[in-house]
Protein backbone atom coordinates (compact mmCIF):
# COMPACT_ATOMS: atom_id res chain seq x y z
CA UNK A 1 0.00 0.00 0.00
CA UNK A 2 1.38 3.46 -0.83
CA UNK A 3 2.43 5.31 2.18
CA UNK A 4 1.23 8.63 3.67
CA UNK A 5 4.73 10.51 2.42
CA UNK A 6 3.56 9.92 -1.20
CA UNK A 7 0.22 10.50 -0.64
CA UNK A 8 0.96 13.61 0.55
CA UNK A 9 2.45 14.71 -2.68
CA UNK A 10 -0.51 13.52 -4.87
CA UNK A 11 -2.98 15.04 -2.88
CA UNK A 12 -4.66 17.69 -4.19
CA UNK A 13 -7.77 20.70 -3.19
CA UNK A 14 -10.46 20.27 -5.38
CA UNK A 15 -14.45 20.65 -4.85
CA UNK A 16 -15.68 17.65 -4.85
CA UNK A 17 -17.68 15.99 -1.86
CA UNK A 18 -17.17 12.51 -0.53
CA UNK A 19 -19.77 11.09 1.86
CA UNK A 20 -18.87 7.78 4.12
CA UNK A 21 -21.58 6.03 5.15
CA UNK A 22 -20.78 3.79 7.62
CA UNK A 23 -23.43 1.34 9.19
CA UNK A 24 -21.76 -0.21 12.49
CA UNK A 25 -21.83 -3.71 12.15
CA UNK A 26 -23.27 -4.14 8.80
CA UNK A 27 -21.99 -7.32 8.34
CA UNK A 28 -23.94 -10.39 9.22
CA UNK A 29 -24.44 -14.55 8.98
CA UNK A 30 -27.54 -16.25 7.64
CA UNK A 31 -29.96 -17.29 9.94
CA UNK A 32 -30.19 -21.03 10.32
CA UNK A 33 -33.89 -21.03 9.45
CA UNK A 34 -34.14 -18.85 6.26
CA UNK A 35 -30.34 -19.18 5.10
CA UNK A 36 -30.08 -15.34 4.59
CA UNK A 37 -27.99 -12.67 6.42
CA UNK A 38 -29.59 -9.73 7.99
CA UNK A 39 -28.55 -7.20 4.97
CA UNK A 40 -30.00 -10.15 2.75
CA UNK A 41 -33.51 -10.02 4.22
CA UNK A 42 -33.73 -6.61 4.95
CA UNK A 43 -36.21 -4.77 2.29
CA UNK A 44 -33.43 -1.96 1.17
CA UNK A 45 -34.25 -0.84 -2.29
CA UNK A 46 -32.42 2.28 -1.98
CA UNK A 47 -28.89 0.53 -0.46
CA UNK A 48 -29.71 -1.82 -4.03
CA UNK A 49 -29.80 1.40 -6.21
CA UNK A 50 -26.56 2.56 -4.61
CA UNK A 51 -25.51 -1.18 -5.17
CA UNK A 52 -26.35 -1.45 -9.14
CA UNK A 53 -25.17 2.23 -9.46
CA UNK A 54 -21.66 1.47 -8.28
CA UNK A 55 -19.02 -0.93 -7.91
CA UNK A 56 -18.97 -3.01 -5.15
CA UNK A 57 -16.26 -5.66 -3.09
CA UNK A 58 -15.44 -6.80 0.59
CA UNK A 59 -13.52 -5.37 2.74
CA UNK A 60 -11.32 -6.71 5.28
CA UNK A 61 -10.64 -4.25 8.38
CA UNK A 62 -7.46 -5.16 9.78
CA UNK A 63 -6.37 -8.77 8.24
CA UNK A 64 -8.05 -12.35 7.13
CA UNK A 65 -9.07 -14.11 10.40
CA UNK A 66 -8.81 -10.71 12.70
CA UNK A 67 -11.41 -9.67 14.62
CA UNK A 68 -11.43 -5.38 14.78
CA UNK A 69 -12.29 -3.46 17.72
CA UNK A 70 -14.61 -0.73 16.98
CA UNK A 71 -11.71 1.80 16.85
CA UNK A 72 -9.14 -0.18 14.55
CA UNK A 73 -12.14 -0.49 12.04
CA UNK A 74 -12.86 2.71 11.24
CA UNK A 75 -8.94 3.98 11.31
CA UNK A 76 -8.73 1.42 8.38
CA UNK A 77 -11.58 3.07 6.92
CA UNK A 78 -10.02 6.58 7.37
CA UNK A 79 -6.87 5.30 5.39
CA UNK A 80 -5.44 4.65 8.44
CA UNK A 81 -3.15 1.06 8.97
CA UNK A 82 -4.76 0.07 11.83
CA UNK A 83 -1.95 -2.42 13.63
CA UNK A 84 0.49 0.80 13.34
CA UNK A 85 -2.10 3.33 14.52
CA UNK A 86 -3.29 1.82 17.63
CA UNK A 87 -4.60 3.23 20.60
CA UNK A 88 -7.07 2.79 23.34
CA UNK A 89 -11.34 2.48 23.87
CA UNK A 90 -10.52 4.65 26.32
CA UNK A 91 -8.61 7.94 24.62
CA UNK A 92 -11.32 8.26 21.58
CA UNK A 93 -14.48 7.56 24.02
CA UNK A 94 -13.17 10.87 26.10
CA UNK A 95 -12.38 12.83 23.00
CA UNK A 96 -15.71 11.87 21.79
CA UNK A 97 -17.27 13.66 25.42
CA UNK A 98 -15.12 16.55 25.12
CA UNK A 99 -12.93 15.90 28.32
CA UNK A 100 -9.91 17.21 28.67
CA UNK A 101 -7.18 14.57 28.60
CA UNK A 102 -4.01 16.60 29.48
CA UNK A 103 0.01 14.89 29.40
CA UNK A 104 -0.13 12.17 31.89
CA UNK A 105 -3.24 11.73 32.48
CA UNK A 106 -5.16 7.98 31.77
CA UNK A 107 -8.17 7.12 30.69
CA UNK A 108 -10.17 4.02 30.18
CA UNK A 109 -13.54 3.35 28.71
CA UNK A 110 -16.23 2.13 31.49
CA UNK A 111 -18.95 -0.07 31.33
CA UNK A 112 -21.66 -0.39 34.20
CA UNK A 113 -22.76 -4.27 34.48
CA UNK A 114 -24.53 -6.77 36.46
CA UNK A 115 -22.94 -9.48 37.96
CA UNK A 116 -24.44 -12.55 40.30
CA UNK A 117 -24.50 -14.05 43.89
CA UNK A 118 -21.52 -15.86 42.38
CA UNK A 119 -19.54 -12.82 41.17
CA UNK A 120 -19.93 -13.78 37.69
CA UNK A 121 -21.04 -11.18 35.42
CA UNK A 122 -24.69 -11.95 33.93
CA UNK A 123 -25.13 -9.03 31.69
CA UNK A 124 -22.22 -6.91 30.49
CA UNK A 125 -23.85 -3.64 29.51
CA UNK A 126 -26.54 -3.55 32.75
CA UNK A 127 -29.65 -4.00 30.62
CA UNK A 128 -28.19 -1.43 28.80
CA UNK A 129 -28.62 1.19 31.64
CA UNK A 130 -30.63 4.35 31.51
CA UNK A 131 -28.78 7.44 30.82
CA UNK A 132 -29.83 9.00 33.66
CA UNK A 133 -28.94 6.38 36.03
CA UNK A 134 -25.80 6.52 34.67
CA UNK A 135 -25.22 10.22 35.94
CA UNK A 136 -26.81 9.45 38.66
CA UNK A 137 -23.84 6.57 39.17
CA UNK A 138 -21.21 8.86 38.35
CA UNK A 139 -21.51 11.03 40.82
CA UNK A 140 -21.98 8.60 43.69
CA UNK A 141 -18.66 7.04 42.34
CA UNK A 142 -17.05 10.49 42.28
CA UNK A 143 -17.99 11.51 45.56
CA UNK A 144 -17.54 8.19 47.72
CA UNK A 145 -13.96 7.02 45.73
CA UNK A 146 -10.86 7.93 46.95
CA UNK A 147 -6.63 7.08 45.81
CA UNK A 148 -4.18 9.09 47.63
CA UNK A 149 -2.55 11.45 45.26
CA UNK A 150 -4.36 10.69 42.35
CA UNK A 151 -7.80 12.61 41.05
CA UNK A 152 -10.43 10.20 40.00
CA UNK A 153 -13.09 11.47 37.42
CA UNK A 154 -15.90 9.54 36.07
CA UNK A 155 -17.72 10.82 33.04
CA UNK A 156 -21.36 9.57 31.83
CA UNK A 157 -21.64 8.36 28.37
CA UNK A 158 -24.97 6.93 26.62
CA UNK A 159 -26.84 4.14 28.56
CA UNK A 160 -24.38 1.58 30.76
CA UNK A 161 -20.94 3.09 29.04
CA UNK A 162 -18.27 6.33 30.91
CA UNK A 163 -15.19 7.11 30.73
CA UNK A 164 -12.92 7.52 34.11
CA UNK A 165 -10.12 10.10 34.23
CA UNK A 166 -6.96 8.91 36.23
CA UNK A 167 -4.53 11.97 36.75
CA UNK A 168 -1.52 12.11 39.12
CA UNK A 169 2.35 10.99 38.67
CA UNK A 170 3.75 8.26 37.39
CA UNK A 171 0.48 6.96 35.43
CA UNK A 172 0.85 4.54 32.57
CA UNK A 173 -1.37 3.48 29.62
CA UNK A 174 0.16 -0.32 30.06
CA UNK A 175 -2.90 -1.70 32.09
CA UNK A 176 -5.04 -4.43 30.67
CA UNK A 177 -8.33 -4.50 30.32
CA UNK A 178 -11.24 -5.77 33.35
CA UNK A 179 -13.40 -6.58 31.30
CA UNK A 180 -13.01 -10.62 29.76
CA UNK A 181 -15.92 -9.48 27.25
CA UNK A 182 -17.72 -12.62 27.90
CA UNK A 183 -20.81 -13.23 29.86
CA UNK A 184 -20.72 -16.02 33.04
CA UNK A 185 -17.07 -15.36 33.67
CA UNK A 186 -15.94 -12.80 36.91
CA UNK A 187 -14.79 -9.57 36.01
CA UNK A 188 -10.56 -9.51 35.49
CA UNK A 189 -8.08 -7.48 37.82
CA UNK A 190 -6.19 -4.48 36.58
CA UNK A 191 -2.79 -5.83 35.02
CA UNK A 192 -0.01 -4.09 34.13
CA UNK A 193 1.47 -4.94 31.09
CA UNK A 194 4.86 -3.60 31.64
CA UNK A 195 6.74 -2.12 34.75
CA UNK A 196 5.85 1.49 33.97
CA UNK A 197 1.48 0.29 34.28
CA UNK A 198 2.24 -1.27 38.22
CA UNK A 199 1.13 1.83 39.53
CA UNK A 200 -1.91 2.34 37.62
CA UNK A 201 -3.34 -1.06 37.86
CA UNK A 202 -2.55 -0.67 41.35
CA UNK A 203 -5.03 2.52 40.99
CA UNK A 204 -7.50 1.03 39.04
CA UNK A 205 -7.90 -2.07 41.95
CA UNK A 206 -8.40 0.21 44.40
CA UNK A 207 -11.23 2.06 42.54
CA UNK A 208 -12.85 -0.97 41.55
CA UNK A 209 -12.90 -2.18 45.03
CA UNK A 210 -13.69 0.82 46.44
CA UNK A 211 -16.74 1.26 43.60
CA UNK A 212 -18.01 -2.34 44.14
CA UNK A 213 -18.75 -1.37 47.43
CA UNK A 214 -20.86 0.92 46.37
CA UNK A 215 -22.83 -0.22 43.50
CA UNK A 216 -23.57 -3.70 45.60
CA UNK A 217 -27.36 -2.29 46.17
CA UNK A 218 -27.22 -1.19 42.46
CA UNK A 219 -29.20 -3.42 40.16
CA UNK A 220 -28.67 -4.13 37.16
CA UNK A 221 -25.59 -1.82 37.59
CA UNK A 222 -23.82 -3.75 40.82
CA UNK A 223 -20.67 -3.77 39.01
CA UNK A 224 -18.23 -1.81 36.33
CA UNK A 225 -16.01 -3.06 33.68
CA UNK A 226 -12.98 -1.31 32.68
CA UNK A 227 -10.96 -1.44 29.25
CA UNK A 228 -8.65 0.53 27.00
CA UNK A 229 -6.76 2.40 28.95
CA UNK A 230 -5.13 4.53 27.05
CA UNK A 231 -3.07 8.07 26.81
CA UNK A 232 -3.76 10.86 23.89
CA UNK A 233 -1.43 10.21 20.72
CA UNK A 234 0.05 12.38 18.18
CA UNK A 235 -1.09 11.02 14.86
CA UNK A 236 -1.04 12.66 11.08
CA UNK A 237 -4.37 14.45 10.37
CA UNK A 238 -6.08 14.05 7.38
CA UNK A 239 -6.10 17.46 6.73
CA UNK A 240 -2.52 17.27 6.36
CA UNK A 241 -2.12 13.36 4.21
CA UNK A 242 -5.03 14.14 1.81
CA UNK A 243 -5.80 17.97 1.75
CA UNK A 244 -9.19 17.27 2.58
CA UNK A 245 -11.53 19.28 5.40
CA UNK A 246 -13.11 16.67 7.00
CA UNK A 247 -16.11 16.63 9.14
CA UNK A 248 -17.63 13.99 11.43
CA UNK A 249 -21.42 13.12 12.04
CA UNK A 250 -21.89 11.00 14.72
CA UNK A 251 -24.86 10.76 17.84
CA UNK A 252 -22.14 8.33 19.62
CA UNK A 253 -19.10 10.02 21.27
CA UNK A 254 -16.97 6.82 21.00
CA UNK A 255 -16.73 7.34 16.94
CA UNK A 256 -16.59 11.43 17.50
CA UNK A 257 -13.24 10.90 19.42
CA UNK A 258 -11.79 8.20 16.91
CA UNK A 259 -12.87 11.24 14.23
CA UNK A 260 -10.84 13.69 16.69
CA UNK A 261 -8.00 11.75 16.57
CA UNK A 262 -7.33 12.30 12.56
CA UNK A 263 -8.39 15.91 13.07
CA UNK A 264 -11.82 16.14 11.86
CA UNK A 265 -14.19 18.63 12.99
CA UNK A 266 -17.14 17.22 14.78
CA UNK A 267 -20.33 18.71 13.86
CA UNK A 268 -23.17 19.19 16.40
CA UNK A 269 -26.00 16.73 15.60
CA UNK A 270 -29.27 15.44 17.57
CA UNK A 271 -30.11 11.83 18.67
CA UNK A 272 -31.06 10.68 15.44
CA UNK A 273 -30.35 9.57 11.52
CA UNK A 274 -32.86 12.12 10.31
CA UNK A 275 -30.64 15.05 13.16
CA UNK A 276 -27.39 13.19 11.15
CA UNK A 277 -28.71 13.68 7.49
CA UNK A 278 -29.89 17.47 8.81
CA UNK A 279 -26.64 18.40 9.87
CA UNK A 280 -25.07 16.97 7.04
CA UNK A 281 -27.12 18.97 4.42
CA UNK A 282 -26.63 22.07 6.84
CA UNK A 283 -22.87 21.84 6.42
CA UNK A 284 -22.33 20.50 3.23
CA UNK A 285 -20.93 23.55 1.29
CA UNK A 286 -18.32 23.97 4.65
CA UNK A 287 -16.02 20.67 4.02
CA UNK A 288 -14.84 18.15 1.07
CA UNK A 289 -15.15 14.71 3.16
CA UNK A 290 -17.95 13.68 5.53
CA UNK A 291 -18.15 10.79 7.74
CA UNK A 292 -21.58 9.71 8.66
CA UNK A 293 -22.00 6.78 11.69
CA UNK A 294 -24.82 4.72 11.92
CA UNK A 295 -24.97 2.92 15.15
CA UNK A 296 -28.13 0.96 15.72
CA UNK A 297 -27.09 -2.30 13.19
CA UNK A 298 -24.28 -2.87 15.49
CA UNK A 299 -26.49 -2.40 18.51
CA UNK A 300 -29.28 -4.86 17.50
CA UNK A 301 -26.20 -7.62 16.19
CA UNK A 302 -24.85 -6.99 19.82
CA UNK A 303 -27.96 -7.87 21.52
CA UNK A 304 -28.31 -10.94 19.23
CA UNK A 305 -31.87 -9.78 17.93
CA UNK A 306 -31.90 -10.79 14.31
CA UNK A 307 -35.02 -9.11 13.16
CA UNK A 308 -34.28 -5.76 15.43
CA UNK A 309 -30.80 -5.15 13.23
CA UNK A 310 -33.13 -6.19 10.11
CA UNK A 311 -35.50 -3.35 11.16
CA UNK A 312 -32.00 -1.58 11.50
CA UNK A 313 -30.87 -1.55 8.34
CA UNK A 314 -34.90 -0.92 7.00
CA UNK A 315 -34.40 1.71 8.97
CA UNK A 316 -31.53 3.50 7.23
CA UNK A 317 -32.51 2.24 3.83
CA UNK A 318 -35.58 4.69 4.24
CA UNK A 319 -33.43 7.66 5.10
CA UNK A 320 -31.10 7.51 2.05
CA UNK A 321 -32.94 9.25 -0.31
CA UNK A 322 -32.82 12.42 1.65
CA UNK A 323 -28.68 11.71 1.45
CA UNK A 324 -28.57 11.32 -2.09
CA UNK A 325 -30.54 14.20 -3.11
CA UNK A 326 -27.31 15.87 -2.10
CA UNK A 327 -25.31 14.38 -4.91
CA UNK A 328 -21.98 13.86 -3.79
CA UNK A 329 -19.05 12.85 -6.05
CA UNK A 330 -18.04 10.02 -4.48
CA UNK A 331 -20.72 8.23 -2.29
CA UNK A 332 -18.98 5.27 -0.12
CA UNK A 333 -21.44 2.95 2.34
CA UNK A 334 -19.92 -0.10 4.16
CA UNK A 335 -19.53 -0.95 7.67
CA UNK A 336 -16.59 -0.72 10.35
CA UNK A 337 -16.58 -4.47 10.78
CA UNK A 338 -19.72 -7.30 11.16
CA UNK A 339 -21.43 -8.35 13.89
CA UNK A 340 -23.72 -10.98 13.18
CA UNK A 341 -26.95 -11.22 15.84
CA UNK A 342 -25.84 -15.03 15.66
CA UNK A 343 -22.76 -14.25 17.31
CA UNK A 344 -24.12 -11.28 19.45
CA UNK A 345 -20.43 -10.07 18.96
CA UNK A 346 -18.27 -8.27 16.58
CA UNK A 347 -17.18 -11.46 14.15
CA UNK A 348 -13.81 -11.38 11.84
CA UNK A 349 -16.15 -11.84 8.79
CA UNK A 350 -15.56 -9.41 5.82
CA UNK A 351 -17.93 -6.28 5.38
CA UNK A 352 -19.70 -5.42 1.91
CA UNK A 353 -18.74 -1.74 0.32
CA UNK A 354 -19.95 0.09 -2.44
CA UNK A 355 -18.51 3.20 -4.12
CA UNK A 356 -20.31 5.14 -6.53
CA UNK A 357 -19.18 7.82 -8.21
CA UNK A 358 -19.22 9.70 -11.87
CA UNK A 359 -15.81 7.71 -12.66
CA UNK A 360 -16.29 4.33 -10.90
CA UNK A 361 -16.22 0.98 -13.57
CA UNK A 362 -19.99 -0.28 -12.48
CA UNK A 363 -20.22 -4.25 -12.03
CA UNK A 364 -23.10 -6.64 -12.13
CA UNK A 365 -24.12 -6.51 -8.61
CA UNK A 366 -27.75 -5.63 -7.78
CA UNK A 367 -28.46 -5.60 -4.49
CA UNK A 368 -26.05 -4.27 -1.39
CA UNK A 369 -25.82 -7.79 0.87
CA UNK A 370 -22.95 -10.06 1.47
CA UNK A 371 -23.17 -12.73 -1.03
CA UNK A 372 -23.68 -10.01 -3.79
CA UNK A 373 -20.58 -7.69 -2.73
CA UNK A 374 -18.38 -10.69 -2.83
CA UNK A 375 -19.48 -11.02 -6.49
CA UNK A 376 -17.96 -7.15 -6.91
CA UNK A 377 -15.65 -5.49 -9.31
CA UNK A 378 -13.40 -4.44 -6.23
CA UNK A 379 -12.88 -7.96 -4.77
CA UNK A 380 -11.63 -8.36 -1.74
CA UNK A 381 -9.11 -5.62 -0.47
CA UNK A 382 -7.61 -4.18 2.81
CA UNK A 383 -10.19 -1.25 4.09
CA UNK A 384 -7.00 1.73 4.35
CA UNK A 385 -7.32 0.99 0.71
CA UNK A 386 -10.54 2.41 0.43
CA UNK A 387 -9.43 6.59 1.29
CA UNK A 388 -7.14 6.45 -2.01
CA UNK A 389 -10.02 5.10 -4.22
CA UNK A 390 -12.19 7.48 -2.64
CA UNK A 391 -9.49 10.42 -3.33
CA UNK A 392 -9.37 8.95 -7.32
CA UNK A 393 -13.09 8.82 -7.90
CA UNK A 394 -13.07 12.86 -6.61
CA UNK A 395 -10.36 13.54 -8.84
CA UNK A 396 -8.11 14.57 -5.76
CA UNK A 397 -4.84 12.77 -6.29
CA UNK A 398 -2.13 13.45 -9.34
CA UNK A 399 -0.65 11.36 -10.96
CA UNK A 400 2.19 9.24 -9.39
CA UNK A 401 5.40 8.95 -11.42
CA UNK A 402 6.23 10.37 -15.04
Amino acid sequence: MIGFNEIRKLARVTPSKIVLLVIDGVGGLPHPETGRTELETAHSPNLDRVAREGICGMLHPVSQGITPGSAPGHMSLFGYDPVKYQFGRGIVEALGLDIEVGPGDVVARGNYCTVDDSGLISDRRAGRLATELNHELCDLLNEGVKVEDIEIALFPGKEHRFVIRLRGEGLSQEVADTDPQHEGMEPLPAQALDSTGRRTALVANSFIEQACELLKDSLPANMLLLRGFSQRPDYPSLRDIYRLTPACIATYPMYRGVSRVVGMDILPVGETLQDEIEALRRNYDSYDYFFVHYKKTDARGEDGDFDAKVKAVEELDAALPALLDLKPDVFIVTGDHSTPAGLAMHSWHPVPVVLSALYCRTDEVAEFSEQACLRGGLGQFHAPELMPLAMANALKLNKFGA
